[in-house]
């Protein structure tokens, strides 16, 4: 896939081995250059030096370092990152808890991270889209918004709205050419998950009809088809790289 000349924010890929890392990875090697963010700047920095010398890779990587749930701080990115061709909605916030046992700061930073700071970088970064004319949004969904996940309930709930925001904006933009798609994925083995879970996730692979988890580079490989001219009929679609869980 080739980005050459195209300019592309990854949110959520400041750390090595995440799925927005393996993403920012692709989207280097085919040229494009790339802006990496996350919380901490001494992380983002080794992921910008492990895209800039993935073999192959014919873009640039730099890191712009925000906190997704301060409102202002979003803005802020959106104004430092300039004009964008591709955005990448990746950053996400999982909390896992019994509905009576959610706690309430978590359940606003879910809503916050998962929702409002990809409908504020939308509304910043599409106009200049359109300016320019025209680009491409991936939104990361997941799984759980449309299966029923008893300890993510409110993670799923962010999901379900990234998801209808996916098709709303889709309809919105789509005279400007920009194509909105959401890519779904199932379990996966990031590094933030598998310090959670273990190496097997939990046994969430054996849910899925392949039998077994998903490499993030093999999701990350679906980001880019989607973000690529090569979908380039491709808009409001909800993409599912779940080894067939939502299917079974």
């Amino acid at each position: 896939m080739d980005f050459t000349g195209n300019t592309a924010l990854v949110t959520g890929s400041g750390a090595i081995g995440g799925l927005g890392h393996a993403t920012a990875r692709l989207l280097a090697a085919g040229g494009a250059d790339v802006i990496i963010t996350g919380t901490d700047p001494d992380r983002g920095a080794r992921v910008v030096d492990d895209v800039r010398n993935a073999v192959g890779s014919a873009g640039t990587a730099r890191f712009i370092p925000a906190d997704l749930a301060d409102p202002q701080a979003v803005q802020r990115l959106a104004e430092d990152a300039g004009a964008v061709d591709i955005l990448v909605n990746n950053a996400g916030v999982v909390p896992f808890s019994a509905t009576a046992d959610q706690d309430i700061a978590d359940y606003d930073a879910a809503f916050a991270v998962n929702v409002r700071a990809p409908f504020l970088l939308t509304a910043q970064l599409a106009p200049k889209m359109a300016a320019g004319g025209g680009g491409s949004i991936v939104n990361v969904s997941s799984t759980a918004a449309g299966l029923g996940m008893p300890p993510m309930a409110v993670y799923g709930a962010t999901k379900a709205a990234l998801e209808s925001l996916t098709r709303t904006w889709a309809a919105e933009f789509a005279a400007s050419n920009v194509r909105v798609n959401a890519v779904a994925p199932g379990p996966m083995t990031t590094s933030k998950v598998v310090a959670a879970m273990g190496p097997d996730l939990g046994g969430m692979g054996l849910t899925t009809a392949l039998k077994r988890t998903a490499d993030p580079a093999e999701v990350a490989q679906v980001i880019a088809f989607v973000a690529s001219d090569q979908a380039g009929y491709m808009t409001g679609a909800i993409v599912a790289a779940d080894g067939g869980r939502t299917a079974i």
